[in-house]
This record gives structure tokens, C-alpha cells and sequence, in this order.
């Protein structure tokens, strides 16, 4: 039984409002949905982002300033399928760069997958996969003295705060030597047409992927939710920007989660909080950025301008 996942729940159904943490949407039924979400055509995030690494990969290996003469370690931190890094990859292998891939996955179901995947496609390349939070993995790895490049895409930072992703990035940065690089893809700020349908799409799939975590905590812990009676709500103004995914209880009912014995009451129309997606632009990046030894030195956009990849040095 995963204890602080049990925590967490229990803590979060017990505040006001409630919330549920959006890092146990993945287990094995969470990774497959997201792998479906990426595909659907509303979900422009991965297409941009993938555009940035298939046309620009040579501008951005430049913008890294990396050694083609010197080894150095290339982690990525929330892997996922690597449909956007393979781009890199290749590129990488096809120059010769001297390097070993880390990906790491709290999913270690996603980091099996991504290595089949990879042994098939890039046989050449040298990978180490980790499993773990991010900053477990790090820590193991902070005593290497080769350089590193960070890799962080998907606009996965957007899935905290402002203040968390200020401390987040504060601590990636206390973990990396002078002239490491951070590359950070961002979702931009945009209007609500383009935003809302990438979390409600006509196939309902990111509502399933908001529910399974109702369905993982009946499996795991014996509680009783009834996916039925909670709908998958997403919010988004511009002028926040700030996507906001919920769930929203339809009726008045209780729920029993046999695990800690305990029964939450929910109101017709209340709340779950699952998720939030932070939107960016380079005043709202430079202000997180702020009093951290990060300095952005390079920025590379899709043709539509939907997606931002930030190369961050380490001062």
C-alpha cells in the first residue's frame, strides 16, 4: 500500500475545499490515457513542443553550447513516452555527442515502456533510467562532476504554483554545477478557445484520465467512489492563465475509503481540485526566475507561438 499516497488523500478530502494531487493521476491506466490525450487534436501541447525539437534541434544543441568532445549527462525529469526528446536524440547520435540518457519517471511502468521503445529505435544509445521523484534522483546523481543538461518539457512546470515553481526551480538549480543547463518547455498564455478544449476534448479522454484517479483510490484503499456521480470539469481566463481541472460531485452522497475507515461528505456541486496548468509568458518565467541562480539565455517558439522552449544556464 502506497502510505503517503493514503495520506495525501486523506488530508486533501478532509480540507476546504478539497483537493486530490495531480501526481497520482499516473499509474498504469493514468499513462495510457495520457499517452491518448497527447494524440487528440485538441491537445496542441505535445504537437507544438514536438514541432520546436523535429525543425530547431540543431539551433537548440547550439544554443546548449555542449562539448561534442566532452561527455556529458543528459537527464529528463518526467520522461514520459519521449516522443518529443527522441527528435534530440537522434540528432545527438548523428554528431557524435559523447552522453548518457537519464530518464526519470516517478511511473516506472512509463521509463519500462520508454526503454523498449527506445532500445528499438536508437539501439546505439546509452540509457539509465531512474525511478523516483525528481529530486530523490538528483540528489543520487549531485555528486557526478560531468556537466548536465536538465531536461524538463511538456509545460510539466506549469503543474505548480508560482511560488512552488520558484522553489522548485531554486532547488534544481542548488543541485547543478556553474554553466549547467536547464531546458524548460513552457505552454504560452493564449485565449480560452484555444486552452479549454486541450482539457475537455470531444472524446472525453482527459475526463476519463480525471476520474481513473477516483477509480485508483477505489482500487487501492477500498473506497467506494461512483465515477458516475462525478463529472470532469475544466476552468481557464486568459487572464489568470491558469487551466484548472475539478471534479465535481453531482449529488449529494458519502464515500467510504475502508483503508483509514473514514466516510468524506460531498454536496451536490461540490469541488475536487485535481489539477492546475500555469500558462506563460517571459514576464511571468523572469519573475519565477527571480533570486534563483537561473539566467535565460535562449528562447525557441512553434510557428504558431502556442509553445516556448527555454534554455536556462546555471550561473
Amino acid at each position: 500500500m502506497n502510505i503517503q499516497f493514503l495520506k495525501d488523500v486523506e488530508e486533501g478530502l478532509n480540507s476546504d475545499p478539497k483537493f486530490l494531487s495531480s501526481k497520482y493521476f499516473y499509474d498504469k491506466i493514468g499513462d495510457d490515457l495520457f499517452v491518448q490525450i497527447m494524440n487528440m487534436p485538441e491537445y496542441y501541447l505535445t504537437r507544438s513542443e514536438y514541432e520546436i525539437f523535429s525543425d530547431q534541434s540543431n539551433e537548440i544543441i547550439d544554443a546548449l553550447e555542449i562539448n561534442s568532445n566532452s561527455y556529458f549527462e543528459l537527464i529528463e525529469l518526467g520522461a514520459g513516452d519521449g516522443l518529443k526528446t527522441k527528435a534530440l536524440l537522434n540528432v545527438l547520435l548523428d554528431h557524435k555527442y559523447q552522453f548518457d540518457y537519464i530518464p526519470v519517471d516517478i511511473s516506472q511502468n512509463a521509463l519500462d515502456d520508454l526503454e523498449e521503445s527506445l532500445s528499438k529505435e536508437l539501439p546505439s544509445l546509452t540509457v539509465k533510467k531512474k525511478q523516483g521523484t525528481y529530486f530523490e534522483v538528483l540528489k543520487s546523481i549531485k555528486t557526478s562532476n560531468h556537466p548536465k543538461i536538465i531536461l524538463f518539457l511538456g509545460s510539466n512546470i506549469g503543474n505548480l504554483l508560482d511560488h512552488e515553481a520558484h522553489n522548485f526551480l531554486d532547488q534544481l538549480a542548488s543541485t547543478l554545477n556553474k554553466n549547467d543547463k536547464l531546458l524548460l518547455g513552457v505552454d504560452q498564455i493564449k485565449s480560452r478557445d484555444i486552452v479549454l478544449p486541450a482539457y475537455n476534448d470531444s472524446n472525453n479522454i482527459t475526463a476519463k484520465f480525471n476520474l481513473n484517479l477516483l477509480n485508483r483510490i477505489n482500487k487501492e484503499f477500498g473506497a467506494n467512489f461512483d465515477l458516475d456521480s462525478f463529472n470532469h470539469v475544466p476552468e481557464y481566463t486568459e487572464q489568470e492563465g491558469i487551466a484548472k481541472s475539478y471534479l465535481v460531485s453531482n449529488k449529494e452522497q458519502a464515500i467510504y475509503i475502508k483503508a483509514i475507515n473514514t466516510t468524506f461528505n460531498f454536496l451536490k456541486g461540490e469541488k475536487i481540485h485535481t489539477e492546475i496548468s500555469r500558462k506563460y509568458n517571459d514576464a511571468i518565467l523572469e519573475k519565477i526566475l527571480s533570486d534563483t541562480k537561473f539566467e535565460i539565455k535562449s528562447k525557441f517558439v512553434d510557428t504558431k507561438k502556442y509553445f516556448a522552449d527555454y534554455i536556462i544556464n546555471k550561473r
